[in-house]
């Protein structure tokens, strides 16, 4: 094949960025728009060493397994399996997870079936929007295409809350007032990088950051009038300024300019204090079924000590509190350890205790605590919910030192979590099964939790 070829393709696979999947003649060709049982006439619109990228100029058969409705923007290509029934969905994110546990030689650990989302649409309680602004001076305000840093126009994204649109359009229509100029990759000028929104399921408080590359806002109390005024469930506005030539969202400095830098919601019967730079699950009906499974898993008891890493504003690791003897939580971010502190208290619970400190520091990770708790602090079960990117091996090999006899690993990536447990079986733990929850319907995310068992030593 040659670019321009038109080819007759059967897609029989599709990618967890929502490209279609065929082969001709023994070569694999990606195709937008595409899905599994699709027969379509492809031309081909990219040769690579590898691969080819073919685009449809008609379909012949369409598949049984299409569905539509799901998302109707055909400018936004964000999420990856809008276009097929959500059975389908969860089947595939089963089997990329399965497929990832194989590879790293992990074929007798049983996938169950993935958990399937409550809600399939506004279910995000975060989102952070890049924008951008054409030669017309017409703003855009999406997400990033596949595999590029060009911003495709998504504010009425369906898997958001719809008040976001509606404020994303309020802001709109402030920036084009003013003539804001918006941030620039390759020349690293212009003001507006990000709309970041983050709002809470119980009582739908939402926090407003703009992230600017300036320390001030022109205009920014009228913002906050025009804000206040329309939509009085912002109970924040705040700038976070980020002007370093970074893909990295959000910079360390942020300035209040209005209301409030936190919102409160309520997860899995735990209320909770949330800042803007605060790790917190994105879908609260998913999320609470995930705990409940956590929970199920790590099986503590009234003697058990709790160790809770990567534990954020303290939501999974308080959530347990009543099974265990004590609770200690272990997280970076100093904003979100002293939000799990508060939280601890407001929900009257008195046997949990939380440190900064960095989890992939495994030298350093427990020295804060046990010195002001003049002992040594020997876990009964971990808890482990870190990055995509997972667990340092050194880390693991820390933890594994401890002998606790549960570790319970939450993980949003399939290929660092069976590489991880294939690090922990070597130093004795086993597991026998792992649980997909889809917190991300629509998109190629999964999540899953899996629970590792000291190995009985003979």
């Amino acid at each position: 094949m040659k670019k321009n070829d038109c080819i007759t393709l059967n897609i029989e696979d599709i990618t967890n960025l929502g490209f279609g999947v065929g082969r001709h003649e023994g070569a694999v060709v990606f195709v937008a728009s595409t899905v599994p049982g699709d027969v379509a006439e492809v031309k081909i619109i990219k040769e690579a060493s590898s691969y080819y990228v073919g685009r449809v100029e008609r379909f012949i058969k369409l598949s049984a397994i299409r569905a539509e409705g799901r998302c109707d923007s055909k400018k936004c290509h964000s999420c990856a399996y809008t276009g097929i029934c959500y059975e389908e969905e969860l089947k595939i994110k089963t089997g990329t997870v399965s497929s990832a546990f194989k590879k790293a030689g992990l074929s007798d650990i049983k996938i169950l079936p993935t958990v399937g989302s409550p809600s399939l649409t506004a279910y995000r309680n975060k989102a952070q929007y890049p924008v951008c602004r054409d030669k017309d001076g017409n703003y855009t305000i999406g997400f990033y295409a596949p595999k590029s840093h060009k911003v495709c126009e998504a504010a009425d994204c369906p898997i958001a809350p719809d008040v976001f649109a509606k404020i994303l359009n309020t802001l709109r229509k402030f920036f084009k007032k003013h003539d804001f100029s918006t941030y620039d990759e390759s020349s690293g000028k212009g003001l507006i990088r990000h709309i970041y929104l983050r709002r809470g399921e119980i009582g739908g408080e939402i926090l407003l950051t703009l992230v600017i590359t300036e320390d001030t806002l022109p205009f920014s109390d009228e913002l906050c009038e025009i804000i206040s005024k329309s939509f009085p469930e912002v109970v924040g506005i705040l700038l976070n300024k980020n002007s370093k030539q970074t893909n990295v969202i959000l910079g360390e400095k942020y300035t209040l300019l209005y209301g409030r830098d936190y919102i409160m919601d309520t997860l899995a019967g735990v209320k909770l204090k949330l800042t803007a730079p605060s790790f917190y699950q994105v879908n609260h009906g998913a999320t609470e079924l995930l705990y409940a499974k956590a929970r199920e898993l790590a099986a503590l008891t009234k003697h058990d000590t709790l160790l809770d890493l990567y534990c954020g504003v303290g939501s999974i690791g308080l959530s347990m509190a009543a099974d265990a003897h004590e609770l200690f939580g272990i997280e970076i971010v100093d904003s979100a350890v002293e939000c799990a502190t508060y939280n601890a208290t407001i929900n009257g619970i008195t046997n949990a205790k939380f440190y900064s400190g960095d989890a992939t520091d495994s030298e350093k990770l427990l020295d804060i605590a046990e010195r002001e708790e003049s002992r040594k602090i020997l876990p009964d079960v971990i808890v482990l919910d870190p990055p995509r990117g997972g667990c340092d091996e050194k880390l693991l090999t820390f933890i594994s030192s401890l002998s606790p006899k549960r570790i319970v690993y939450i993980s949003c990536n399939p290929a660092t979590l069976a590489r991880d447990v294939s690090i922990l079986r070597n130093c004795g733990f086993d597991a026998n099964e792992v649980t997909p929850f889809d917190l991300f319907p629509g998109t190629g995310h999964v999540e899953s939790v899996v629970c590792l068992k000291r190995q009985i030593q003979q």
